[in-house]
């Protein structure tokens, strides 16, 4: 069994506030990402977790033909609006509605480790690439994250996870990239690092995005919004700027894995 129906109901819960706020804090992950892989025109990519689209938008605009799947709907309503030609499609990513050989490149942004088998996941996401090259990118380490006293706070507020249970960090340590790429089947590349701060403008701001994500909602069916809210304004007070806004230090790792027959 998948995961999507329950990741579906948190990610999409504040659809608006996620994809004005909180998703384009990666932009410059994805920026790394299309530099890299240097997608050009008529090339095809398929966006596993695509969210509200910004990374499927920024493709397009280099005439990359895109798809993307999510479990959320209200997320995936944002991407129609974003790219009117793109394909976006709900569904679980350990069984992606594609033929075999379908994409130039398959991306998975912060995706894969919140499937009940990433394995499998990125397995499936190797099948429906042409060449088998998938892009896997994930949390920076929790140490280096100032973003991680954040998740921590939204944890504090829920309870205990199982062992093993899917999580932010679930492949973030040093190695879990390469040993998921092996266990897949694939060839793992060279991990690389990306700052991606989380910046707000004022308190507002910093509330749509950081109330929008999916641990908070889960803190907030498990408490309520107005202590869900003091947790967070208390959490990230020390990040606070002299202009009023908030910076919270956060990085990304992603690497390109290659499929073994390649």
């Amino acid at each position: 069994m998948g995961t999507a129906s329950v990741q579906g109901q948190m990610w999409g819960a504040r659809a608006r506030d996620w994809a004005e706020v909180q998703e384009g804090v990666a932009i410059p992950l994805f920026n790394a990402v299309l530099e890299e892989t240097a997608l050009g025109a008529n090339a095809s990519v398929l966006d596993v977790g695509c969210g509200s689209g910004i990374f499927c938008e920024m493709a397009a605009k280099r005439g990359v033909k895109v798809s993307g799947l999510d479990a959320a709907e209200t997320l995936l309503e944002i991407a129609r609006e974003r790219v009117g030609d793109g394909d976006f499609r709900a569904g679980e990513m350990e069984e992606l509605p594609y033929e075999d050989k379908v994409f130039d490149l398959v991306t998975g942004f912060s995706s894969f480790q919140f499937a009940a088998s990433p394995v499998n996941a990125l397995r499936e996401a190797s099948r429906v690439s042409k060449s088998g090259k998938v892009v896997m990118a994930v949390f920076g380490k929790r140490e280096e994250n100032e973003s991680a006293a954040y998740i921590a706070a939204m944890g504090s507020l829920l309870p205990p996870p199982p062992a093993g249970a899917p999580g932010p960090y679930a492949l973030s340590a040093d190695g879990a990239l390469e040993a998921l790429a092996k266990d897949a089947g694939l060839i793992p590349g060279e991990v690389k690092k990306v700052d991606c701060p989380w910046e707000y403008p004022d308190e507002k701001t910093a509330l749509r995005g950081l109330l929008s994500s999916g641990p908070a909602i889960r803190a907030i069916q498990h408490t309520d919004e107005a202590t869900v809210r003091d947790v967070i304004l208390k959490t990230i007070a020390p990040f606070k700027t002299m202009a009023g806004g908030y910076r919270i230090g956060n990085s990304f790792r992603y690497m390109v894995a290659l499929a073994a027959q390649a």
